[in-house]
């Protein structure tokens, strides 16, 4: 791999692991419309370094707020009268790590259980284009639908595992990590930007227990071929565009809704189906 396919492969990871476009299914997609082999388990994890990287740093202030309220964990009955039970003490913005490890772990037994299948039998591109399009269309219209009222610090146990078996979706190439746990945030009356920043927050933990699973195949990762250049500017080219990505998409929100985005993925699964066949 040459250094301007990986710039290109770091800069898809970093700019749809945020919006609400799916990355799992360009990263498959790309070689397909290369013509090049898929580049492996060590470039990918290179890759997601890079935006759990931009993830860590963009949102440093609101990790560090976590961290210091580790152990201040209380639960108490929430305030907005949902029954279920609230964190306080700690948190960016009413946000708890409690909240955070709750919201990560529907996903990780999702994962565990699930990844062999996913991977043998999720991949055919009838099944990108439809989760494309149709996950698409849910978003915006959630987004219609539903009140903006709430903001994080109104973050309750009960929408955290909500929020969690939200992001199991993302198993599907196609559905967007981002795409479904936003739309659970907005499906539960949360603004767009407090949807969005809890989305990303949620993205780190399940990110690096990603990466600590797929290093059980630590011999791939010696035998890869892509080359230490390559794997180097794949992850900086993902972390520079996941900090540009972040930062654009709680920019726009604030003005603009999703019906850019899934026009985007409605047309891609076009795309998909006309070029690559079903």
């Amino acid at each position: 791999m040459n250094w301007q396919e990986a710039l290109l492969y770091g800069a898809i990871q970093g700019i749809t692991e945020y919006l609400p476009i799916s990355s799992s299914a360009h990263l498959i997609l790309l070689p397909k419309f290369l013509g090049t082999e898929d580049p492996g388990l060590s470039f990918d994890i290179f890759l997601h370094l890079g935006t759990l990287f931009a993830t860590l740093i963009y949102f440093w202030q609101d990790w560090l707020e976590v961290l210091r309220g580790f152990p201040k964990l209380r639960l108490q009955s929430s305030v907005s009268g949902s029954g279920a039970g609230s964190v306080t003490g700690s948190g960016a913005g009413g946000v708890s790590w409690f909240l955070i490890a709750c919201a990560t772990v529907p996903a990780l037994v999702a994962g565990v259980a699930l990844h062999s299948w996913v991977k043998d039998s999720l991949r055919e591109n009838w099944i990108q284009a439809s989760a494309l399009a149709v996950a698409g269309v849910i978003l915006v219209a959630v987004d219609r639908i539903r009140p903006r009222t709430r903001h994080l610090k109104e973050l309750t146990l009960k929408d955290a595992m909500i929020f969690g078996v939200a992001q199991c979706f993302a198993l599907i190439p196609g559905v967007s990590r981002s795409g479904s746990t936003i739309t659970a945030g907005r499906f539960l009356g949360f603004d767009r930007g407090a949807a969005a920043r809890f989305s990303f927050l949620m993205s780190a933990p399940i990110t690096l227990a990603a990466l600590i699973f797929d290093l059980r195949h630590w011999k791939d990762l010696m035998d890869s071929t892509v080359g230490v250049p390559a794997l180097l500017v794949g992850g900086v080219s993902s972390f520079l565009f996941g900090m540009l990505a972040i930062g654009g998409l709680l920019r726009l929100l604030k003005k603009f809704g999703y019906m850019t985005f899934a026009v985007y993925r409605v047309g891609l699964a076009v795309v998909i189906l006309v070029y690559l066949g079903f």
